[in-house]
């Protein structure tokens, strides 16, 4: 295994419009507060915020892609949404490996997104395993 405690990898993208109505249409996720402007500005954001689980989903792009194994299997994943993700917020999902059992290949990731002015947004730990 070609991973060790410490290394971090990450994955960076843009959540434009296009992004969040897809998400919608994929999940069928059709909250107010994600796709409709004048209902977003009369709450507690004042528009329109982005689906929590497109940062979920760039963490998992992150395992998927940038992870230096690429051959993962995601076990489990917690979430904290601690910001909200705007229209047109760039989110930077990051993966940093804080264990590595020593019995069966699976390895414990600490997960953090956060927006192009460096605030959080996300926090939470995942569990993968590698395959051979």
């Amino acid at each position: 295994m070609d991973i060790k405690i410490g290394d971090s990898f990450s994955t960076t993208k843009q959540i434009t419009d296009a992004v969040v109505r897809a998400f919608a249409e994929l999940s069928g996720d059709y909250n107010p507060i994600h796709l409709d402007e004048e209902f977003a500005k009369t709450t507690q954001f004042g528009k329109r915020i982005a689906h929590g689980m497109i940062s979920g989903a760039l963490i998992s792009a992150v395992l998927g892609y940038e992870f230096k194994e690429r051959k993962v299997v995601y076990l489990s994943q917690t979430m904290r949404f601690v910001a909200p993700v705007y229209i047109d917020d760039t989110v930077t999902a990051t993966a940093t490996v804080t264990n590595i059992r020593e019995d069966k290949p699976i390895v414990t990731i600490e997960t953090v997104c956060t927006n192009q002015n460096g605030e959080t947004v996300v926090t939470g730990e995942g569990k993968i395993m590698l395959l051979p």
